[in-house]
Parts: structure tokens; C-alpha cells; sequence
């Protein structure tokens, strides 16, 4: 039989025959791959672990011929592609998240018998995520929302998470009005708008109708809703719970976070130009700054309250729309919390870690309140679909640190392989193993609550005052943050097409404070109405009697609370603040250097920024690296604003629009600004120079030192809100 010539090799495919054909051992290219590979110890392979030697090109028949079905690495990066998002949370969609650790301060034995609570020389593992709660994972992270602040604790009883928000109240009192919630703020669902706004109609249409959710609006309608950082937020655990010590005693107890850069917020109009700018901002300033050592740190603050007090106070310890007023029962800082290394996979550890409310130690036990009873189900419910099935807690991120021991078996993603003939109890073929534990030995007790009572769907009249702290938060408000509050309040109602809708809502505004309500209504044109409309809970059931819903009036036995307001925060320091420095070509070197240099031995974050990138120069010809152009910059993403000196570059910084409206801005936005005195040129050129007399936090000078100090101080007051008095300023 004759032999069959071979066909003619095309170009790729003879290329590809010299590729595979063995190389010379002098090959210097393939002894660099070689020892690329081998430097790097990461050489690419299947998850079955086969090694991959072509990565960049699927199998074919041919060089153009089509894909083969065998090509099994395809197939396994091509599934794993296709399945790699999993469904995002329905509320706290979008997150950041750090590891760091906390440290107690003191033992804590009289409260609680928490072994991280006592032990001084412990230093616990965290991960901490803050996330908004309405939007999706690719909204804004400066929409105007609640923020959560949820902490795991790695103890070694266990892991115990401290899911919480930004504000110490919530909008109802009983679970099963969550959905309800959620559904009524979330994007209409005949048009999926608006993305992480609670400005439309069907929010407020059920806030309207819910008057036991008027305290935490005022909360969310403040400037609480729009933090200037993560960093500088508090965090509060929301719900009341028990600390329980080894003698068996209970106290009700409030969980508090007290940032030490102070509590701080930006201009809602800012907030609207940094989404734009930045969507990202808040993400980007808390992996920042940990990148950069300014570790954000947290106090850990317990409000106990003795079990014999539980019906001492004027409203019920047990709803979770009233706050512990500090007067009545002050925080006790008792540790610390420090966030020190950002996650080295977001998916992996922020996206996956599963929170929930029922994961405690021995020594923290839950409380009878409505809302937290209902959340103790819907975080394990939830987390079966969001992570694959009951072996969620295997995953790396939420595995404790101590070993775990149980019959459980099986299951979807089951990662432990479990020895031994037994995964039941009691037995006798594995010795009975696991042990159980006894109380004295470590093992969690639930605490003995003596409870007598029929079963019924109904709420405590003790649930029933909804104004009296909605009418002290308000009044706790400096003038600024009253103002800010009326004009959301007026924004969000501005919103809403249903006339009948915002007439309601004012007549919900008028029971907290007749002259918030008379305001909001002179912004959208309205009258406050003179009659109330009965019922004005609307939340009743079926059978029952309107008149036994309705709100009861309570005066409060305080009449302000100074720790509700962000006037009376921290405000010593300028560490992690980012200040922009303008310059130009014929920059006054020293007045840019020195100023410089003091702000950063403060640990604010400095950037240059010029006309142009690149480099700029000094009058005396130094050459000066610029941080980012006007172009890229913005004022909204800086804290404070500096002009140096130098005729030449403030004659040119005069000429650039882009620079007095970005002074014009900072302005706006009430920030502390600074000029060297030849540069004063610039700030003539402004709308606020030419227009105002209101020179709060506008520094001017020729002493750098004095210049330095000045401004420096004026930093650590975050805002000069006073400026809002006057109109306020183009920008």
C-alpha cells in the first residue's frame, strides 16, 4: 500500500509543531520562563491541580477551525466564569469591609462573664463591613441612607457578631414590618426608580401611614445619612440586650461605637457631587487609609442599665425605636477597636462574610424586643441563598478560630471531611463524641427568663409614644443640622408626586415640632393641615380598634440631649484629612514646602494640584511634582484648601476658572481655605471674596508659622456651617 503524502503545514500551525519540538538548553527564552516560574512559585493549574501549559488559546481543529467540546480546561475556566456572582444581599448590598483587632480596657466580670470582655492581654480578631442599606452593589456609597456597621468578633467561645448601623434607632418595631419596609424604600417596582433613594413615593406613602418610624426619620433626614467617612461615624448596635456574669446576673445593655476622629458629615450637595466625582469615595478613604497607617479606630462604649430598671424610664427599653438618652445612662468606653489591614480578596472576605445577630458567646444573651426576635431568622434564611447551602460557615471569612465539633453533615460545598462512624447523639461506638459542655466549663446557657403570658399578635401600649424622641432629637440639633434636617425633609418630599402623600407627612412633622412642619410645608408650597387625620396610625389589623393604635403624646423627661448633635464631636485632629494645595509655574517654593510639611506632621494627606500634571516651577527654578491636574481634581474630595504664593502663579491661578470654582465650592461647602498673601489675588477673584462678608474659617497672612497654626485649627473644626446663613454661593 502506497504511503499517503502529508499535507502542506500552514503557517500558525507549523509554528506551533516548532513551539512543542524540543529547544536547545542554551535557549534564553525559555530559561527565563523557567526561572520565572520558579521565582514566582505559582505555576498556573487546573482546580483538579493539572498543570495548564497554554492558558491564552481554547483547543481547536486547526488554527482556525472550531472549538473541541474536549477541551475540559475551557470548560472549567468558562463554568467557574459563569457562576462567579451570587446573589447580592437584599439590604446592605454594597459594603467595604477590614480586618484589625479589639482590646479590652478593664475586665468586665461584674456584667458579663465574656471571656473577650475580661481577658486585658487578649487581643481579638475583627472584620468589620460598613455598607448602605437601600441600593444595589453598584450604587453610590454618598447616597443619603442608613450605614451599616457590623463587627465580627473571632473570640475564642466562638465567633460573635455586633450587626449594627450608624444610628442607635430603627424605622419599626416589629420584624414583621421588614418587608414591608424594604419594599416600600427600594426602587418602584413598575420602573425599578429611584437607585438608593428613599425620595419617591412609595417610601413615603408607608412612613406616612407609620407613625412609629417618625423618630429614626429625623435620624435619617440628618446629616447622620451622609458621613464625610466610614472612618467617622458612630455605630450602634440598635437592639437591647443582656450581659450576663458567672453568678448568673443579667443587666440590659446598649452597644455603642465612638469614633476618635469624631463624628463628621458632608454637604448634602456635596454628597450629590462626590457621587459623581467619586462613587467610590467612601470605599477609597477607608482602604486608603489603613494603606497609609492612619489605622481608623473605634471605642467601644456599654450603656448597662441593672435588670431591677427595666420600666424606670419613659419608654420601653425593649422598642427599638427609642434610644437610652446618655444623660440618663451614661457610655461607658470600656476597649478599643482598631482596623489594620484591608482584605486581601473583597469577594472572598467582604462580599461573603455572613453576618448575623444570633451568633453570641456565653455572657451576651438577646433581649424580648419584636425586631431583633424576627432577625435572629432571616440571617441564616438569607444566607442559604445568598452562599450555597448550610455550609456557609466553612467558608474562610466566617470560620471561628476555634475548632468546631458537631454532627452535622453533608450538604451543599461541605468542606470538612469528617472522621468516624458516628454523626449522631448519644452513642456509643464514637465514646459519645463531641462532648457536650457544661455551663461551668464554658458552655452557653440561654438566660432563665421567667415568661407567663398567652399567645397573641399584638404590641405593648408601652410601644405607642412615637414622637417624644423623634421631638428631642430634633431639638438636640445645633441650627445648622436643624437646617440641614428641614431641607431634606423638603428635598425627599419635593420628590413625591402625591400631593395627599406630603400633606400627610406634614401632618406627622407637625406632632414632632410645629415650626420643622410649617417650614417644610412653606418649601413645597403647602399648608401644614389643621386638623389631624385619624387614625394617624394606619398600622392596625384586621379586627382591631383604630382607637387602640393610636399615638400616645409624651413629653420626655429631657428636653435636649447634647450627644445627639455633631456640634459637640471630637474636633482635635486633622489625621487623614485631605487638603488640596493649589499652585502654579512661579509657585513661592517655602510658602508651599512649609505649609506642607506641617500639615503632614499633623497626619493630614496633602495633594498638589496645578493647571496641568506633570511638574511645575518654583520661582527659584525647583521643580515640583503635581499630585493631579483641575481637570481630574475636585473640591469635593478634599477637607481644606490652601493657595500658595508666588505673583506669577497666582496671577495664572486668577486666570484659571477651574480654580476659583474650585475655591467658590469649597466655600460653598463651608471648608476652612487658606492664603499666602501674595496670592490673595486668587480669592479676590472668587464669588464669595467679592459678594460676602463671612470670612469664618478664611485665613489670610504672611507669617507662615501663624499662617500654619491658623489653618491648621480651622481644619480640625471639619465645617464653618455659619456660612449657610447668608445665600448661598454659585459653585
Amino acid at each position: 500500500m502506497a504511503k499517503t503524502k502529508p499535507s502542506p503545514k500552514l503557517g500558525t500551525e507549523a509554528a506551533i509543531d516548532k513551539k512543542l519540538a524540543p529547544q536547545p538548553e542554551n535557549d534564553k527564552t525559555t530559561q527565563l520562563a523557567a526561572h520565572t516560574a520558579d521565582a514566582s512559585g505559582e505555576q498556573m493549574n487546573t482546580n483538579t491541580g493539572l498543570p495548564v501549559n497554554n492558558d491564552q488559546n481554547s483547543l481547536k481543529a486547526g488554527d482556525r477551525g472550531p472549538t473541541l467540546l474536549e477541551d475540559f480546561i475551557l470548560r472549567e475556566k468558562i463554568t467557574h466564569f459563569d457562576h462567579e456572582r451570587i446573589p447580592e444581599r437584599v439590604v446592605h448590598a454594597r459594603g467595604s469591609g477590614a480586618h484589625g483587632v479589639f482590646k479590652v480596657y478593664k475586665p468586665l466580670s461584674e456584667y458579663t462573664k465574656a471571656e473577650f470582655l475580661n481577658d486585658t492581654g487578649l487581643e481579638t480578631p475583627v472584620f468589620v463591613r460598613f455598607s448602605t442599606v437601600a441600593g444595589s452593589r453598584g450604587s453610590t456609597d454618598l447616597a443619603r441612607d442608613v450605614r451599616g456597621f457590623a463587627v465580627r468578633f473571632y473570640t475564642r467561645q466562638g465567633n460573635f457578631d455586633l450587626v449594627g448601623n450608624n444610628m442607635p434607632v430603627f424605622f419599626i418595631q416589629d420584624a414583621v414590618k421588614f418587608p414591608d419596609l424594604i419594599h416600600a424604600v427600594k426602587p418602584e417596582p413598575d420602573n425599578e426608580i429611584p437607585q438608593a433613594a428613599s425620595a419617591h413615593d412609595t417610601f413615603w406613602d408607608f412612613i406616612s401611614l407609620m407613625p412609629e418610624s417618625a423618630h429614626m426619620i429625623m435620624w435619617a433626614m440628618s446629616d447622620r445619612a451622609i458621613p464625610r467617612s466610614l472612618r467617622m461615624m458612630e455605630g450602634f448596635g440598635v437592639h437591647t440586650f443582656r450581659l450576663i456574669n458567672a453568678e448568673g446576673k443579667a443587666s440590659f445593655v446598649k452597644f455603642h461605637w465612638k469614633p476618635l476622629l469624631g463624628v463628621h458629615s458632608v454637604a448634602w450637595d456635596e454628597a450629590q457631587n462626590i457621587s459623581g466625582k467619586d462613587p467610590d469615595f467612601h470605599r477609597r478613604d477607608l482602604w486608603d487609609a489603613i494603606e497609609s497607617g492612619a489605622f481608623p479606630e473605634w471605642e467601644l462604649g456599654l450603656q448597662i442599665i441593672p435588670e431591677e430598671d427595666e420600666f424606670k424610664y419613659d419608654f420601653d427599653l425593649l422598642d427599638p425605636t427609642k434610644l437610652v438618652p446618655e444623660e440618663l445612662v451614661p457610655v461607658q468606653r470600656v476597649g478599643k477597636l482598631t482596623l489594620n489591614r484591608n482584605p486581601d480578596n473583597f469577594f472572598a472576605e467582604t462580599e461573603q462574610i455572613a453576618f448575623h445577630l444570633g451568633h453570641i458567646v456565653p455572657g451576651i444573651d438577646f433581649t424580648d424586643d419584636p425586631l431583633l426576635q424576627g432577625r435572629l431568622f432571616s440571617y441564616t434564611d438569607t444566607q442559604l441563598t445568598r452562599l450555597g447551602g448550610p455550609n456557609f460557615q466553612e467558608i474562610p471569612i466566617n470560620r471561628p478560630i476555634v475548632p468546631v465539633y458537631n454532627n452535622q453533615r453533608d450538604g451543599f460545598m461541605r468542606q470538612t471531611i469528617n472522621k468516624g462512624k458516628t454523626s449522631y447523639n448519644p452513642n456509643s461506638l464514637g465514646h459519645n463524641a463531641p462532648q457536650q459542655v457544661k455551663e461551668t466549663a464554658g458552655g452557653f446557657v440561654s438566660y432563665r427568663e421567667r415568661i407567663e403570658a398567652r399567645k397573641l399578635r399584638v404590641r405593648n401600649k408601652s410601644f405607642f409614644d412615637h414622637f417624644s424622641q423623634a421631638r428631642l432629637f430634633f431639638n438636640s440639633q445645633s441650627d445648622s443640622e436643624k437646617n440641614h434636617l428641614i431641607d431634606a425633609l423638603t428635598f425627599e418630599l419635593g420628590k413625591v408626586k402625591t400631593v395627599a402623600i406630603r400633606i400627610r407627612m406634614l401632618g406627622i412633622l407637625k406632632q414632632i415640632d410645629k415650626g420643622l412642619a410649617a417650614q417644610v410645608a412653606f418649601g413645597l408650597g403647602l399648608h401644614v393641615p389643621a386638623d389631624d387625620e385619624l387614625p394617624t396610625n394606619q398600622s392596625i389589623p384586621a379586627d382591631g380598634d383604630p382607637a387602640d393604635y393610636q399615638s400616645v403624646q409624651i413629653d420626655g423627661s429631657l428636653a435636649k440631649s447634647d450627644a445627639l448633635s455633631m456640634a459637640n464631636t471630637i474636633k482635635n485632629t486633622i489625621k487623614s484629612r485631605k487638603v488640596a494645595i493649589l499652585a502654579a509655574d512661579g509657585v513661592d517654593a517655602n510658602s508651599l514646602s512649609t505649609v506642607k510639611q506641617a500639615l503632614e506632621a499633623e497626619g493630614a494627606v496633602v495633594e498638589v494640584i496645578a493647571p496641568r500634571q506633570g511638574l511645575i516651577t518654583a520661582e527659584n527654578n525647583e521643580q515640583i511634582e503635581v499630585d493631579q491636574s483641575f481637570l481630574g481634581a475636585a473640591s469635593v474630595l478634599f477637607d481644606a484648601v490652601y493657595v500658595a504664593g508666588g505673583k506669577n502663579a497666582a496671577a495664572a491661578l486668577e486666570a484659571e476658572a477651574n480654580a476659583v470654582h474650585f475655591l467658590n465650592e469649597a466655600f460653598k461647602h463651608c471648608k476652612a481655605i487658606a492664603a499666602y498673601k501674595d496670592a490673595v489675588q486668587v480669592l479676590e477673584a472668587t464669588y464669595f471674596r467679592k459678594k460676602t462678608a463671612h470670612d469664618e474659617g478664611i485665613i489670610v497672612g504672611g507669617d507662615l508659622k501663624r499662617l500654619t497654626s491658623s489653618f491648621i485649627h480651622a481644619i480640625k473644626q471639619h465645617r464653618f456651617w455659619e456660612r449657610e446663613k447668608p445665600r448661598l454661593i454659585p459653585a
